[in-house]
């Protein structure tokens, strides 16, 4: 499972998750990609489950690359607890995950493996997704300068 091998505090604030990603919008080393079409938080189990699937489906030929990190610690309470006593204790870490962030890049295999691959993928992450190739992103980059 991804976590920090350690972190500054323990416990954080749970944020906000508004507006587009600024970062980690563009393909940079594979051709295909999955990236995310609404704001949500992905487990890291859900980040090695998809990673999982997609290694799988490719016999473990190709190359995959994770762009994203859990880093982000949720807290919660047991069941049946009242209110008061403090802040929960740390039981998964997430990666904050904003619309147009690529989640996984893909290469080194053919063109519908590879979209066969991301697509399993996406049924392990809790958020809405596209699969994309790098023409599409840069396509769509160029247009807007």
């Amino acid at each position: 499972m991804l976590m920090p091998k350690r972190v500054k505090r323990r416990k954080q604030f749970r944020g906000s998750m508004a507006g587009k990603a600024l970062r980690g919008n563009t393909i940079s080393n594979g051709e295909y990609g999955i990236v995310a079409t609404e704001p949500c938080w992905i487990k890291s189990n859900q980040i090695e489950a998809a990673r999982i699937a997609m290694t799988r489906y490719i016999k473990r030929g190709g190359q995959v690359w994770i762009k994203i990190f859990p880093d982000k610690p949720v807290t919660a309470k047991p069941a049946e607890t009242r209110m008061g006593s403090g802040k929960g204790t740390l039981e998964y870490w997430v990666a904050v995950v904003k619309p147009g962030r690529v989640l996984f890049e893909i290469a080194g295999v053919p063109e519908d493996v590879a979209k066969e691959a991301l697509r399993l993928a996406t049924h392990k992450l809790p958020c809405k997704c596209k699969i994309v190739s790098r023409a599409d992103l840069e396509g769509g980059d160029n247009s807007e300068n």
